[in-house]
């Protein structure tokens, strides 16, 4: 089953840089977190984006390549499944066809008034995850 395809581009800068002249392993982090938020929100109808928070649990990060200053890279969420309040994300940062990082997360969805776990409704399902 393939999830509805989403990307935000990401040009380096400096401040991504570490002491070896390449992307900070922690920036790769950051940028899953934007990706998956920036998913979350372009898809998901106005009123769950204003009544729910995300709250990542676990983040498996395999790096294949380095990035560097200038490079422009895109962060590829896709949203693999839910089950009660959590989601399981699979994000792909790559330059051009090379796959710099694969990052695999999950995610708490979080109640903005209580800010307690809030299941993740099926009827959300169509807006991620395709028919089938």
């Amino acid at each position: 089953m393939s999830a509805q395809p989403f990307a935000i581009p990401i040009t380096v800068e400096a401040s991504d840089i570490d002491f070896m002249g390449h992307v900070n392993n922690a920036r790769y982090l950051t940028w899953v977190q934007d990706a998956v938020l920036a998913h979350w929100r372009g898809l998901a109808p106005a009123e769950e984006v204003a009544s729910k928070a995300w709250v990542a649990l676990k983040h498996e990060i395999t790096y294949l390549r380095p990035g560097f200053l200038g490079d422009a890279v895109i962060a590829a969420p896709v949203l693999e499944g839910f089950k009660g309040a959590r989601a399981f994300y699979r994000t792909v940062i790559s330059r051009g066809g090379e796959v710099l990082a694969e990052v695999k997360s999950a995610w708490c969805c979080i109640d903005t008034e209580t800010l307690r776990p809030a299941r993740i409704g099926e009827h959300l399902r169509s807006f991620f995850l395709p028919a089938g």
